[in-house]
């Protein structure tokens, strides 16, 4: 089994990058594949709402948002960090996560996403992570992902990498995280060993408010 654990923040070895590491070494301690995932410092447009992605299969921006995408098929699992600006994700990330999301999940059917288990997790100097993670939690959610939660909300407070194991009670948060992802990878891996099949996905009603 494997993870892949993306790295949001534009400071590769930031209090972003030591947050992961936690939930990484959690992971490994129980037999879990990582990968460590950054997006770079390089800006990342956001989704135009071209629609080209139904026809191409990926979004029609050829950046980190299409060198993820092949990622996708040999993850069993994700976690998504991100550092908290104005009370939101980076802008990098909420670009990443909104091309990604529309190009490979809902109307395009979303096969290499769909239930594979998500832990989200937002770091902050000091507010803002609850928003933070309403808006995280939003994209496993719309793409019948299981969302993992912890012991508290998923938060580690820090403006560097060092700030980050002060922070005990985060620190455990993440643990805990860690350990009920592999648990539910445990419990998929052998569910499907014992013959339990995915539900199909349902076709999908498109509608409006007003029909």
């Amino acid at each position: 089994m494997k993870v892949i654990l993306v790295n949001g923040s534009p400071h590769k070895h930031g209090s972003t990058h030591a947050a992961l590491q936690v939930a990484e070494q959690v992971l490994q301690e129980h037999g879990i594949d990582t990968e460590m995932y950054w997006m770079g410092n390089q800006a990342i447009v956001g989704c135009t709402g071209c629609g080209q992605c139904r026809q191409l299969k990926k979004c029609t921006f050829e950046d980190v948002v299409n060198e993820f995408r092949p990622k996708i098929e040999e993850a069993d699992g994700f976690v998504f960090g991100t550092p908290v600006h104005y009370a939101a994700a980076s802008g990098a990330f909420t670009s990443f996560m909104d091309r990604l999301f529309y190009s490979e999940g809902g109307r395009n059917g979303g096969a290499d996403l769909r239930l594979k288990p998500v832990a989200n997790l937002a770091i902050a100097r000091r507010g803002g992570i609850s928003a933070t993670l309403d808006q995280m939690n939003k994209y496993p959610t719309i793409s019948e992902m299981p969302l993992v939660s912890s012991s508290y909300w998923n938060m580690v407070h820090g403006a560097s990498a060092e700030d980050i194991a002060v922070d005990e009670e985060g620190v455990h948060t993440v643990q805990v995280l860690a350990r009920n992802l592999v648990y539910q990878l445990q419990c998929i891996e052998a569910g499907r060993a014992a013959g339990v099949e995915r539900p199909e996905k349902a076709r999908k009603p498109w509608t409006n408010f007003v029909r």
